[in-house]
Parts: structure tokens; C-alpha cells; sequence
């Protein structure tokens, strides 16, 4: 998924406001630093959602035969693809009800 700058900071603003608005937690650091924080970790979970992206597209490419992207037999291979490199890196995936990407 990718997600604009934009997008991403306005994330960052809403978890860090739940996560202050909650009770169970108590912060060290002031909202800003805490902010960015959010920001880091969400990049970086981008940046690793990239990358299975990119080697699960590699894996369907790799394929003896010529799978279509949109196909219903990509389709269903990129969610297989995907959800074992999930698995692998120790995430529990749970699929999209509509399409994939």
C-alpha cells in the first residue's frame, strides 16, 4: 500500500491522539516526539509491505507459463504468495475480502 506523506502524518496524528486519549498508557516523551515515532514505524511498515509486494510479484513472474496481472489465477496466487511471506516474516495476515494489491 502506499500512502502519501500527507496521509501518513495524518495517521500519525490520529494514533498518537488515541494513544494519549487512553488511560492504560503513560508517555515520557512530549506528543511531537511521539508523533514521529508513529511516523518512523509506519514507514518502515510500508516500506517492508514493498517488499514482499515486490518479491511476491517476482515469485508469480518466475512462472513457467504467463500469468496475467487481474487474473483470476494471478489474483489468487498473489494472495497465496502473500500471505506466506506474512507468515514467514511471523505476521498473521488476514486476506482482503475484494482483490488484492
Amino acid at each position: 500500500m502506499r500512502l502519501s506523506r500527507e496521509k501518513t502524518v495524518r495517521l500519525s496524528h490520529i494514533i498518537t491522539d488515541v494513544l494519549v486519549a487512553g488511560e492504560d498508557v503513560e508517555f515520557i516523551e512530549d506528543r511531537a516526539t511521539i508523533r514521529q515515532n508513529v511516523v518512523d514505524v509506519l514507514i518502515g511498515l510500508l516500506k517492508e509491505e514493498e517488499q514482499v509486494d515486490a518479491q511476491v510479484r517476482q515469485k508469480i513472474g518466475s512462472q513457467k507459463r504467463e500469468i496475467l496481472e487481474g487474473s483470476e489465477e494471478w489474483e489468487l496466487l498473489y494472495r497465496k504468495y502473500y500471505g506466506e511471506e506474512m507468515r514467514r516474516m511471523g505476521i498473521v495476515h488476514q486476506p482482503a475480502t475484494s482483490g488484492a494489491s
